[in-house]
């Protein structure tokens, strides 16, 4: 019979079997540690998302390369343990082209999953935008470098028939990435190309022809959110004198799907509408600044000049700033260009691009165009943004929960269909 040995798991005891791995143990209690490299069946540890970081007398590890030894004292849940793997996850979110909306993993992700049950809802990082190899060269798979966590996964438990390696690391540091080796990759069932794409956490391996299978709503975690609610820190009053707040919008690089969804509240508008003023908005076509406003509700994020000298002025403008959308939050479908150069964009569009109008071959130019960025940026890397409505686009109830609850101090659950990254 395996030794049972006596351990604290956030000062209560708990009977484990000694030399089990922490994670496991952990989860035999009911006790959940978050990790994306660790997987049910792993023939051991890997140790490398550090997601699942815990403290063990004193000293933070990682919670799946440990083994339990009696007298363990184990701290899983503290203030500092969870803001470190908010932090990996937001780092993981800034490095990578994690554009939820856009991924043919959305739904069925573990990193997406993680930030979900974190409430994240943006990275307090700036974007990195490396620029990794899309590999479209195997026969069954098509290997998305720059969604790859280096979680080793696949490394680990994908082999073929006769043992050998069919995925591998090469290169070193901030250069590490995933390379499959063609001829073994050939040699691989459609099971187990299968296999590797649900093992990957991510959506960096995915087999041709078997994205989006499932429809939204069936997916591996439509279903298992947790009801959210919003940490208020404003409280605004209704000015004196007046009844209502004063609300502004404006739509910067995106598709104005945030502003339609916003519209989406149907005859509740009414309700809205007696408890808030707009201001500058397309809804009132209202170009300028007339007073100033409680708060301003930002959709697409900044992919020109004019992009950036609008949001300046609702920063100056407004006392509350929203960042409404994926463009707005992580720069969203636009800023997928910024893993190619801006000259190549612009050659692809109008110089490649097929035309039958005759002398459009042409890269427009002119002082009256705003000049294009070389990257699109998520509003925050622009000014400070104090609060972000992730989704492409939001639920129109999410929305105005979030807009209700900052101007009246109230905070209400936001239900999981309601909180989507896609």
């Amino acid at each position: 019979m395996d030794k049972l040995v006596k351990i604290k798991i956030d000062d209560k005891e708990y009977h484990v079997q000694l030399g089990k791995n922490l994670v496991n143990a952990a989860k035999e209690h009911g006790i959940y540690i978050p990790t994306l490299c660790h997987y049910r069946d792993a023939r051991h540890s890997l140790g490398t998302c550090r997601i699942c970081t815990v403290n063990v007398n004193g000293k933070s590890t990682t919670g799946c390369t440990t083994k339990v030894q009696d007298g363990m004292d184990i701290k899983i849940n503290t203030a500092e343990l969870i803001d470190t793997r908010k932090a990996i996850i937001e780092m993981l979110f800034a490095e990578g082209s994690h554009f939820c909306p856009s991924c043919e993993k959305s739904g069925n992700c573990d990193l997406q999953n993680l930030a979900y049950d974190m409430g994240i809802t943006a990275t307090r990082f700036p974007h990195v935008y490396s620029n990794k190899n899309v590999d479209f060269n195997p026969k069954q798979l098509v290997l998305e470098s720059n969604r790859c966590i280096l979680c080793r996964r696949c490394v680990e438990e994908i082999k073929s028939e006769d043992g050998k390696d069919i995925f591998s690391f090469v290169k070193r540091g901030v250069k590490t990435h995933i390379q499959v080796d063609y001829e073994q990759e050939e040699k691989m069932s459609k099971a187990q190309a299968l296999h590797a794409m649900q093992l990957c956490p991510v959506g960096a391996i995915l087999v041709k022809g078997m994205v989006y299978k499932e429809p939204f709503g069936e997916r591996k975690y439509d279903a298992k959110g947790k009801n959210k609610k919003t940490p208020v820190n404003h409280k605004k009053q209704a000015p004196n004198g007046k009844n209502k707040f004063i609300v502004a919008t404006t739509s910067l690089a995106g598709c104005f799907g945030c502003h339609m969804s916003l519209l989406d509240i149907d005859t509740e508008i009414l309700d809205v509408l007696e408890m808030v003023e707009f201001n500058k908005s397309p809804l009132t076509d209202i170009k300028k600044f007339t007073k100033r406003c409680d708060v301003g509700i930002i959709e697409g994020g900044c992919a020109n000049s004019e992009n950036i000298e609008v949001l300046k002025e609702f920063r100056k403008k407004c006392d509350i700033l929203i960042a409404l959308g994926e463009c707005a939050v992580m720069g969203g479908i636009p800023a997928m260009r910024n893993f190619i150069p801006l000259k190549e964009c612009l050659e692809e569009a109008y110089i490649n691009s097929m035309t039958s109008e005759i002398g459009a071959h042409v890269i427009p130019n002119h002082e009256d165009i705003p000049k294009l960025l070389n990257n699109v940026y998520p509003c925050n890397e622009i000014v400070k943004i104090d609060y972000f409505i992730p989704g492409c686009p939001p639920n129109a109830n999410h929305i105005w929960k979030v807009v209700k609850s900052i101007l009246l101090g109230e905070e209400q659950p936001v239900f999981h269909q309601e909180f989507n990254y896609d």
